[in-house]
């Protein structure tokens, strides 16, 4: 039994770090660039030089951080790392389903900033006041708020545990869990390894596929799928080797360097989203700054990449491992790849699969009301079951 207990959390940024952040912007030694490259061989230096005059000199850091201090925040130590969370009960008392939002890279919280309030409070935002939830949005440990363990940082399985004893925390016995990117592989976890507390999972992405059995057991489109995947990793995965393999190498530069950082992110944001190549499109400016500087005021880029290093030591037989607790997945076109039903079959008990018309790989932020709308309509049937 833990003995943990919660404590109300606000950040406060020193001045002093503001002013030395605008600094190093207003310093930064630009790289050459091809003509009209833009954004084929990485980030558009052109638009990152708008896109950091813009954070050194109009960006409101302080209003973006009182927007989110508005949310109640708290922190706990688990696993000898002093976790920051977000958690919001439902406006009205009654049957409100816990449910446990898991984010990925490169976010944090801010992923699931704008679906809070209409999880948690439906009435006031056009949904059935039944469909409420009690929110709880960890940060990882070494992302936003939460602490860089000095040591290996935990893995997706650990993490699992980790939120599994958070709930515990916050006295909720039976919850949901949901999740994206990595926040997809700990919300899989939470259901393989606490199936009795976990009453249903939903998941935006299916990971990238791992297969360890038999090809020839593989239906056509599962094996055009993994031939996708394989594809993706070829042309998209250099960041994420570079994550598994070396990422205290890159860290240096991104932990130094602000406009540095920005590219490392932003040019995931554009490729990820479902923004027809306009960043702007799914996100603003001060949407895309506002994760930005948190990563950067944290300094928890390098404590997030080394999180690749050991996942990508995981055994392979949990990957075989099948989710048997009923799930459900909601695919957006924008996404990096996109899995057909006989995949998910195989990997998990399957009650729910949609294609969205629209939204990406950060499908809460792109697109707040179609996600939260599928997280209604998933958890309905098993309400109950808390």
């Amino acid at each position: 039994m833990t003995n943990a207990v919660p404590e109300p959390f606000t950040s406060r940024t020193d001045p002093a770090e503001s002013a030395n952040l605008r600094a190093r912007l207003r310093a930064t030694r630009w790289p050459d660039s091809p003509e009209d490259a833009g954004w084929s061989l990485g980030t558009d230096v052109g638009y990152l030089r708008e896109l950091v005059a813009y954070w050194a000199d109009e960006f409101d850091w302080a209003a973006q951080e009182a927007a989110l201090s508005k949310l109640p925040r708290f922190r706990v130590t688990l696993g000898g790392l002093g976790i920051h969370f977000v958690h919001v009960r439902a406006a009205a008392a009654g049957s409100a389903l816990p449910l446990v939002l898991c984010h990925g890279w490169p976010d944090s919280f801010w992923r699931y900033s704008k679906v809070i309030p209409l999880l948690t409070d439906p009435g006031a935002h056009g949904g059935d006041p039944a469909d409420a939830f009690d929110v709880v949005v960890p940060d990882m440990p070494g992302y936003g708020y939460s602490e860089r363990p000095t040591a290996e940082i935990p893995d997706t399985i650990a993490v699992a545990g980790m939120w599994a004893e958070l709930m515990s925390v916050l006295g909720y016995s039976r919850f949901g869990a949901a999740g994206g990117d990595i926040g997809s592989g700990v919300a899989r976890f939470l259901a393989l390894d606490h199936p009795g507390r976990v009453v249903a999972v939903h998941r935006m992405d299916a990971g990238l596929p791992v297969f360890t059995g038999d090809p020839a057991a593989l239906t056509a489109e599962e094996r055009d799928f993994l031939d996708e995947a394989a594809a993706w990793g070829a042309a998209e995965g250099a960041y994420g080797a570079m994550h598994r393999t070396k990422p205290q190498t890159a860290a240096v530069g991104l932990t130094d360097s602000p406009a540095g950082l920005a590219a490392w992110i932003v040019e995931k944001l554009r490729a990820w989203s479902d923004c027809d190549g306009d960043v702007e499109r799914s996100f603003t400016k001060d949407e895309i700054l506002t994760n930005v500087t948190l990563y950067w005021l944290t300094g928890t880029i390098g404590s997030s990449m080394r999180m690749y290093n050991v996942n990508s030591r995981i055994p392979r037989e949990q990957h075989a491992r099948r989710v048997e607790v009923p799930s459900g997945f909601s695919l957006f076109p924008g996404d990096l790849m996109h899995p057909p039903r006989a995949w998910l079959d195989r990997i998990a008990n399957v009650v729910h699969a949609t294609e969205q018309p629209r939204g990406g790989h950060f499908a809460p932020f792109e697109e707040p009301e179609l996600y939260v709308q599928e997280l209604r309509e998933f958890f309905r049937p098993y309400r109950v079951a808390t």
